[in-house]
């Protein structure tokens, strides 16, 4: 059951259904609601496309599974990354029985808990990844790019061991408004990217690679000297952030940033 909003406590409070100290926590917990353990934002929404997303590192699944219903309280859909086998289970579970709608991909650690929102109407993103084995940063990009209703095309193994494969999906990747671009070992797919077309790419350093690729380091540090211009590097094996910068892009493009979805 959805908790009760603003007017729905300001109407309780007028016809003496709720006390004065029941409407005043009502009224807190709709900006910042205490857990103990966590501290949930839920005007997160009102200021950015995108409600909390739990980050599932060291927590455990009861942690996990109170934040989320909490958020579901509030809004639509709450996203979870990185999480472990374990804790991917624990949280299917419970709300598989508590009938809310659960999205994820076999790959990512990330499950989208909740309706989705309904995608909306631009050019979406491009993710764009090197090889196979970046895919499990691509599907958590593709996850996020779902929670913030945003159109993805998902381009894979196209790295530059092989560029035919690129460039015959360039006609693409050129109608969509920014790309994520991840790779491994040297990291080279964004910049010969970015020499091909005029789209805003973010790129992805994934630590995949043999043992100079240092976990992704060697990769990093060469997407960051990229000597081609319109290449923005995140962290890495980062799919969440780059989604969620190009979404933006995406919004922006469509002149719907900060818009409630």
């Amino acid at each position: 059951m959805q908790s009760k909003n603003i007017d729905q406590i300001l109407s309780d409070l007028k016809n003496d259904t709720l006390s004065i100290d029941q409407a005043k926590k009502a009224l807190q917990d709709l900006q910042a609601q205490p857990l103990g353990f966590a501290t949930i934002d839920h005007q997160r929404l009102a200021r950015s496309p995108l409600a909390e997303v739990i980050l599932a590192t060291h927590k455990t699944s009861q942690q996990i599974i109170d934040i989320a219903s909490a958020i579901l309280d509030q809004n639509h859909a709450v996203l979870i990354t990185r999480q472990t086998d374990q804790q991917f289970k624990d949280v299917q579970n419970h709300f598989t029985h508590k009938n809310i709608t659960i999205t994820t991909k076999p790959q990512s650690k990330t499950t989208l808990l909740g309706s989705p929102p309904k995608p909306r109407t631009s050019k979406g993103i491009a993710i764009v990844t090197a090889g196979t084995s970046d895919l499990h940063i691509a599907q958590e990009a593709q996850l996020t790019a779902q929670a913030m209703a945003t159109p993805t095309t998902l381009i894979n193994d196209v790295g530059v061991a092989g560029l035919h494969r690129l460039l015959n999906r360039l006609p693409e990747i050129q109608k969509t408004s920014a790309v994520v671009c991840i790779a491994g070992m040297e990291g080279a797919l964004p910049s010969v990217l970015a020499g091909l077309i005029q789209i805003p790419i973010i790129a992805v350093p994934s630590s995949v690679g043999y043992g100079s690729n240092q976990q992704g380091i060697t990769t990093l540090l060469a997407m960051l000297s990229s000597c081609a211009a319109g290449v923005t590097t995140v962290n890495i094996d980062n799919g969440f952030g780059a989604a969620y910068a190009a979404a933006i892009i995406d919004q922006n493009s469509s002149n719907t940033i900060n818009q409630p979805i």
